[in-house]
């Protein structure tokens, strides 16, 4: 059973700060707990050899420092990107493009960033590459509410969570779904190729 992917379903807070005063971040509750397979990458390293150590029914209290999480700050991932690179047509999505938003960007080895947007000005949209919690040690206390070995159709679900019927169900064949581009399904039905949507 070690080597097989495991189910781990948790609840837990997380609550970021130093020793004197914390925040919690997030919540989740035994109705809806964080579920994660082990094994594929999903979760923190750090956080996943926690779960594993453990057995369902187990309570856990631990911190994982900022470097073994999300990393530590760093000023050079604030950046100031021309607006043209923002607009179509000459204008900005102002839908999209606000102070305090998300948005992911391609950079020019092809990968994709999400970036906060920091600032919108007339030459200039100031980003913010960081992860929201860099520089963040974060403490989670919670319980683990199941941990068995995960079945073939949740790692394929975890796996393609839109299913090969995530191109408005063009009739795929199994092993025709593959992920696209832009990070979610494409679906190959034999009629060219459904693009992201």
């Amino acid at each position: 059973m070690e080597n097989n992917p495991l189910y781990i379903a948790v609840q837990y807070a997380l609550w970021v700060g130093g020793e004197e005063e914390q925040e919690m971040m997030e919540e989740t509750s035994e109705n809806e707990p964080f579920v994660f397979i082990s094994g594929i990458g999903m979760t923190l390293d750090r956080f996943e050899s926690e779960m594993l150590a453990l057995q369902a029914g187990d309570t856990f209290d631990f911190t994982i420092p900022a470097a073994d999480a999300y990393g530590e700050y760093e000023d050079e991932g604030v950046r100031e990107l021309d607006r043209s690179i923002f607009e179509t047509d000459g204008k900005l999505d102002t839908g999209t493009i606000f102070e305090g938003n998300t948005v992911a960007l391609m950079g020019e080895d092809g990968q994709r960033y999400n970036a906060a947007i920091v600032k919108v000005g007339d030459q200039h949209i100031t980003v913010d590459f960081n992860h929201p919690l860099a520089g963040e040690n974060l403490h989670f206390v919670g319980k683990v509410m199941v941990k068995r070995e995960a079945t073939a159709q949740e790692i394929e679900k975890v796996l393609h969570p839109h299913g090969c019927g995530g191109c408005g169900g063009g009739g795929c064949k199994q092993g025709e779904c593959k992920n696209g581009d832009c990070g979610q399904e494409e679906c190959h039905n034999g009629k060219g190729s459904c693009h992201c949507k």
